[in-house]
């Protein structure tokens, strides 16, 4: 009843402006009074009108200048309950699971029933759209880990972990294109790393995995920017809710290599090393010694030109009379020799770095500031000698990549004179010489490299004369000396390198051929070391017929044919020693078969 009271003052609040004429107020009514009741009509469920019941609003003319309009009314909505906006999880929460998702590709999950909500935890490293009431789209943005929280049509949420990391799948095909050969080579990817399993052949291919991987890393730390509207559903709504969602974590960093590979047969190289230094020296010395003595009236008078630098090689002449004379000349040369300064042997496994030194040490005062505007002395230790450094790397074939930097150091004569004030004397600091090279080279196992243009060349020229009588043409050098010397030093480095395998457990020593000696032996035949006799080879010698043991007493007719002989062997010739020729006698046994009668 209340609902046609409204619609009846409604039709007279029309008849009333229509019977005043048609103006604009009047129609700014009618539409008014139309939209109300259009939206009144919107909200009222289906069935609520009767089927007989006229439309709930219409227009139509009564007549000339009027407008008789009907409007239905229906109840407005209830207001929806506080709080019923956000994903109101209901019952148990799912069992969490795990989805991984390479930077820059896109996957897409089933779900067990239609999607609600879904909320992201960070839309920066992850990006979530429906596709389906069942089935989401996930597109991974950046290197990093996230989670997502996704709520059914029943109300059921479920808890979705994603790992977004670089794309093993690219890598591994990387490999399989470029290294063909390293087929047991496994990527995988760890949340925001990429981890490198499986055996290479050498270390250097290793490596080259290694960079491989570190350059889809790099790649993929700069994927593309999550600035497309990550986290927003289809058709602008936020993909988020209401209810939190743990934040994510990574996010913009680079993926990490984690190298798990192992060398399928690690090599072990030794190192042959010689170290010849090639010392050259030439010496030329000549010197002249004059001596004059006289006497006149009661002057004496004498000369005396002595320029000797030694007593080596001295031609001399004197004149006994009453103008004694005396000429002395020494001349000296002398040349160097070849001298071995170490021959280390060094042992390293592929890949790894091995170092020799034969040498000393020396420790130097170096100053040092305490703090308090005064000064401290410290020895600071220093190495010199003969050493070494080696890095091998085995490679296909039999190749060996070898890293040597040898080095030769050795105190000089003359040091370095220091003085200080307030302070009586000086000190003579060590001078140290040093030579070093540092060379990478390819060779095959047994072959020999020379490290040498270490070249050292002084020349040292002295000359002593008596001014004015020295510089005479031709008499001159009686009255000089000339010491001429040259040095000249070149160090050489022979390297050898030598794969190294196991020895058989039965290689044979030097000692499994030395026994006890006794008196007679050392007197008479002079055998000092008393060797063994070492086990004839298998087959080797057969015993004459005439030393078979007796026959048995009862023998067949006609005796069946002997087995082959099989000479005894002793315990020791299983072992892999080299037999020394020597006459040794042994027995063979014949077996034959006894008649059945036989006791």
């Amino acid at each position: 009843m209340d609902r046609m009271n409204n619609k009846r003052s409604a039709l007279d609040a029309i008849n009333r402006f229509g019977q005043g004429g048609t103006t604009r107020w009047g129609l700014a009514a009618c539409a008014v009074m139309w939209a109300g009741a259009a939206a009144a009509q919107a909200v009222v469920e289906p069935g609520a009108l009767q089927k007989n019941s006229p439309p709930p609003h219409s227009v139509r003319a009564v007549s000339p200048g009027q407008v008789q309009v009907t409007i239905g009314m229906a109840n407005a909505a209830e207001p929806p309950a506080p709080g019923s906006k956000g994903p109101n999880c209901v019952g148990e929460m799912r069992e969490a699971s795990h989805v991984t998702v390479p930077v820059g590709k896109s996957t897409i999950i089933n779900l067990p029933e239609p999607v609600r909500n879904r909320t992201v935890g960070n839309p920066h490293i992850l990006q979530a759209m429906l596709v389906s009431s069942r089935s989401l789209y996930l597109l991974g943005l950046s290197v990093g880990s996230t989670n997502m929280i996704v709520q059914g049509r029943s109300g059921t949420c479920s808890v979705i972990d994603v790992a977004v990391g670089a794309d093993p799948g690219g890598v591994q095909a990387a490999l399989a294109e470029l290294m063909p050969d390293e087929k047991n080579v496994r990527v995988y990817s760890a949340a925001d790393s990429l981890v490198l399993s499986g055996t290479v052949s050498d270390s250097l291919k290793a490596q080259r995995v290694v960079e491989i991987a570190n350059a889809f890393a790099q790649r993929a730390s700069s994927s593309v920017d999550s600035g497309n509207g990550a986290g927003t559903q289809p058709g602008g709504g936020p993909a988020q809710y209401g209810g939190g969602a743990s934040g994510g974590q990574g996010e913009g960093k680079s993926a990490r290599i984690v190298n798990m590979m192992g060398i399928a047969a690690p090599q072990q190289v030794m190192l042959e090393v010689k170290v010849a230094e090639v010392s050259k020296t030439l010496i030329d010395q000549l010197g002249a010694s004059a001596d004059i003595n006289g006497a006149f009236g009661s002057w004496s008078f004498g000369l005396l030109a002595n320029f000797l630098s030694g007593s080596s090689g001295v031609v001399s002449a004197v004149k006994n009379n009453h103008l004694p004379l005396n000429f002395n000349l020494d001349a000296e040369k002398r040349d160097g020799l070849v001298k071995i300064l170490a021959e280390p042997n060094l042992m390293a496994i592929s890949g790894q770095t091995a170092s020799f030194l034969a040498g000393g040490k020396v420790f130097i005062p170096v100053p040092q500031s305490n703090g308090t505007g005064g000064s401290t002395i410290v020895l600071q230790e220093e190495q010199f000698g003969v050493g070494l450094k080696f890095t091998p790397t085995v490679l296909d074939g039999g190749r060996i990549n070898l890293q040597v930097a040898p080095e030769v150091s050795e105190l000089s004569t003359t040091g370095v004179t220091l003085t200080a004030p307030n302070v009586s004397g000086s000190t003579i600091l060590p001078l140290i010489n040093t030579r070093r090279a540092s060379t990478t080279v390819q060779l095959r196992d047994g072959q020999s490299f020379a490290i040498g243009g270490l070249i050292k060349n002084n020349i040292t020229s002295n000359v002593k004369a008596l001014p004015g009588l020295g510089e005479v043409p031709v008499l001159g050098a009686l009255f000089r000396s000339t010491n001429f010397q040259q040095d000249k030093t070149e160090l050489v480095f022979v390297i050898t390198p030598r794969l190294v395998k196991p020895l058989d457990p039965n290689y044979p020593l030097p000692t499994d051929t030395f026994g006890q000696t006794n008196t007679a032996g050392v007197l008479l035949l002079g055998d000092m070391e008393g060797r063994k006799k070492a086990p004839a080879p298998a087959g080797t010698a057969v015993s004459p017929l005439s030393q078979q043991p007796a026959q048995p007493a009862v023998q067949p007719a006609t005796p069946p044919a002997a087995p082959p002989t099989v000479p005894t062997v002793p315990p020791e010739a299983s072992r892999d020693v080299p037999a020394i020729p020597q006459r040794v006698e042994s027995t063979a046994v014949i077996v034959k078969p006894l008649e059945s009668g036989t006791n």
